[in-house]
Order: structure tokens, then C-alpha cells, then sequence
């Protein structure tokens, strides 16, 4: 996998499975419905966490969390306390078995409900891959609710009126598709 550190955001950041994720959600969003998930490749999810410099015992959370596998990397890998945020109940149910399976309850858990309804002020890094919608809309929560030196790293999609504090240009993310990290410090 190669990767280059860059400052300037990079337009393939909107191609790939990106782009198919945003043409599915804007069809849905007319229609008033969530968007699909779209799983984030797993050397995606290990390249977010050592990005966002998690580190052992500090707490995360993965608004949006899918199949909990930001979430479950992050508690048996990292080390870290991590709780998944979906809206989902197939996904909350896989999710919630696949951290029983990895014997990580006491270390990461998944909340069923609203990301817009959670409070994010335990976070050292919160991890997000929505849509530029769905980030303009949590933004104000975070500023509101982080604590000074959180970190938020963004797939694909970066939160608008945030400057990043660094970009991670991956052109491989494992499926052959180029992806583009933003990491901002409250």
C-alpha cells in the first residue's frame, strides 16, 4: 500500500467506492431514507486508527459504526476503550456479536441509536466515513463536545469548515481504489 502525506486535499477522494456510496445515498436521501453502508476496507480502518495516533486506554468513538470494525480493531489491537454509533439493527446485532466473538466486551460496545443524539466529550478520537451532508450536520456537535487535543479523522469525506490539520493520500486501500484521509485536532 503506498501512501503520501500531503496538505492538499485531493480530489480522488470522490472516486471509487466514495463516489458509489454518495450516488446511492443522494438517490436514497430524496427518498428520505439513511444511506447504505459501505464497509471501510480493513487496512483503511488500521491506516485511520494509527493516523488519529490512538493510542492504549484512550477512548474512541466511530459515528456511523457499520459492522463495528473500526470499533473492534480499535479495543483488540489498539488497546483502546471504543464505542460504535449505528442507526442499524442488523448492523448493531452483527456488530455486538462479532465484539462477543472477539471476547472485547469490557473494551468496546456498540450504541443502537442517532449519532446526532450522542455525547462525544469522552473522545480522544472519533473516526467518521459519512457523507459531506451527515459531517456538516455532526460538526457542530463536535465543537460543542470535544475536548482540547481530540482528534477526528475523516474517510474520504472532509468535515467543510475545518481546516485539517494533515491529509493522508492512500493510492491502494487494498481493493485497488485511492482514498483520501483528514486529520483535525480540536
Amino acid at each position: 500500500m503506498k501512501v503520501t502525506q500531503s496538505r492538499i486535499i485531493s480530489r480522488r477522494c470522490l472516486l471509487g467506492s466514495a463516489a458509489a456510496l454518495s450516488v446511492a445515498a443522494r438517490s436514497l436521501a430524496a427518498e428520505d431514507h439513511p444511506p447504505p453502508f459501505v464497509p471501510t476496507p480493513m487496512p483503511i480502518v488500521r491506516q485511520m486508527l494509527q493516523f488519529g495516533g490512538l493510542k492504549r486506554n484512550e477512548y474512541l468513538f466511530d459515528a456511523g459504526s457499520g459492522d463495528g470494525r473500526i470499533v473492534i480493531v480499535a479495543a483488540k489491537e489498539f488497546g483502546a476503550e471504543s464505542v460504535g454509533v449505528e442507526y442499524n439493527h442488523e448492523l448493531v446485532v452483527e456488530s455486538r456479536n462479532r465484539i462477543r466473538q472477539a471476547g472485547i466486551e469490557k473494551r468496546a460496545r456498540i450504541i443502537e441509536g442517532d449519532l446526532f443524539a450522542q455525547d462525544y466529550s469522552r473522545a480522544d478520537v472519533v473516526t467518521v466515513y459519512l457523507l459531506p451532508a451527515t459531517n456538516r450536520r455532526l460538526r457542530p456537535l463536535l465543537e460543542r463536545q470535544l475536548k482540547t487535543g481530540a482528534r477526528v479523522v475523516a474517510n474520504d469525506f472532509p468535515m467543510e469548515g475545518w481546516e485539517p490539520d494533515t491529509t493522508l493520500n492512500v493510492e491502494d486501500d487494498g481493493s485497488g481504489q485511492s482514498r483520501t484521509l483528514f486529520l483535525y485536532r480540536r
